[in-house]
């Protein structure tokens, strides 16, 4: 197995830590050999409190760094995340990429790529099952492929981790999913996934391949939205 390599910050941390109890070793032990002459017990006892305050704050340092670290080499392929991310609409850096020939495995373990939904708007939403504003979100765009079955695609991919793919089949019959279900390949998530990897996000194309709007999380007025970009997408493309 791999060991992750610790980033520098969290090394530095680590090492002022270790130079910090060693002092404080040493302090301890002179006090101990000088406490009769120099110093009292209670100066003794305020140093060490000192010294344990000081102690628990590094560690909580240490600790933070730790936990707001980028380091993913020992995560899934999957970016995820389980609290709900707010609500915002950027538009992820194509970098000069072609969406084209990218795509996501379906559950029947055939490959769909992205060009085979060529004339069709096209609503791709990453999520998890675990994922509560992903929960909230799956019944609109139930939904949104009821009334639009002609001329939208929706397709939900998986991006809850190896061990989320194997509740999907129970998740789309919770919620009577009709609209295909996946796993992306791991360049479409680096690709669309490059700005921010908070879910559920939710990227709409219109009908040439061109990337409309993106949302990130699903607020009380993100149903809208994306009824609102979709109509769009039809009406531009179909005026064109």
């Amino acid at each position: 197995m791999k060991v992750p390599e610790l980033p520098m910050m969290r090394i530095k941390l680590i090492d002022m830590l270790y130079a910090f109890l060693r002092s404080q070793r040493l302090r301890s032990e002179i006090g101990v050999h000088v406490i009769g002459s120099t110093f009292t017990t209670e100066t003794l006892r305020a140093q060490r409190r000192r010294a344990y305050r000081t102690l628990l704050l590094i560690t909580l340092v240490a600790l933070l760094c730790a936990c707001n670290s980028n380091d993913t080499s020992n995560n899934t392929n999957a970016p995820v995340i389980s609290g709900q991310p707010q609500t915002s609409l950027p538009m992820p850096p194509l970098n000069g990429k072609s969406i084209t020939n990218l795509g996501w495995q379906l559950t029947n373990g055939t490959h769909s790529a992205f060009s085979e939904l060529n004339g069709k708007v096209v609503v791709l939403d990453f999520y998890a099952t675990w994922c509560e504003p992903c929960r909230r979100s799956i019944p609109h765009l139930v939904d949104l492929q009821k009334r639009y079955m002609d001329d939208v695609r929706v397709v939900g991919l998986n991006v809850g981790g190896p061990e989320d793919v194997s509740q999907v089949p129970n998740f789309a019959r919770e919620f009577q999913i009709q609209y295909q279900l996946g796993v992306p390949d791991d360049d479409l998530v680096s690709l669309l996934l490059s700005s921010s990897d908070a879910i559920p996000q939710t990227f709409i194309f219109d009908r040439n391949g061109k990337l409309v709007r993106n949302f990130v999380g699903f607020g009380d007025d993100t149903g809208s939205a994306i009824d609102q970009a979709v109509a769009g997408a039809l009406v531009s493309t179909t005026s064109q």
